[in-house]
C-alpha cells in the first residue's frame, strides 16, 4: 500500500468535493486550497498513482483534453459547458440496445454532450 501523502490527500478531496472530471489544471487550483505549496508535478504524479490504484479513472474529451474522475460510479455521459469550459456528469445513459445494428459488437461508448451549464446559463440570462 501507497504511504499516504498531504499532497494525494488533499488531490483526494478535491475530487470529493467538486464530485465531477476535472483536468490538471483545476486540480491543482483547488487543491492549492488544502496544501498551498502544491505543485503541477505533484499533481502529475499523485493523478498517475490514484489512477494505478484503481481510485481515478482517465477519461479523453475531445476538447478539454485529459480529464479524471472517480471510479465506481454507475455509467453516465459528460456535458461540457462552453462558457465555463467545465465538464459535468450527466447522469444515465439515453442509449438503448437498438441504437446500433446487431452486426456492430459495441464494447463501450462515452457521450459527450456541448452547450452552457445552469450556473452559467443563469448569469446570461
Amino acid at each position: 500500500m501507497r504511504r499516504k501523502t498531504t499532497q494525494r490527500i488533499a488531490i483526494e478531496q478535491v475530487f470529493k468535493q467538486h464530485e465531477r472530471p476535472m483536468g490538471v489544471d483545476e486540480v491543482l487550483e483547488y487543491g492549492r486550497d488544502f496544501v498551498e505549496s502544491l505543485n503541477q508535478a505533484t499533481v502529475y504524479r499523485n493523478l498517475k498513482l490514484l489512477v494505478e490504484d484503481g481510485w481515478l479513472k482517465r477519461l479523453s474529451h475531445p476538447s478539454l483534453g485529459t480529464l479524471y474522475e472517480r471510479t465506481g460510479r454507475p455509467h453516465h455521459h459528460h456535458f461540457h459547458c462552453r462558457v465555463c469550459n467545465r465538464a459535468f456528469e450527466l447522469p444515465g445513459c439515453p442509449l438503448n440496445e437498438n441504437a446500433v445494428p446487431e452486426e456492430y459488437i459495441v464494447e463501450d461508448h462515452e457521450i459527450f454532450l456541448f452547450g452552457v451549464c445552469p450556473s452559467c446559463a443563469k448569469v446570461t440570462e
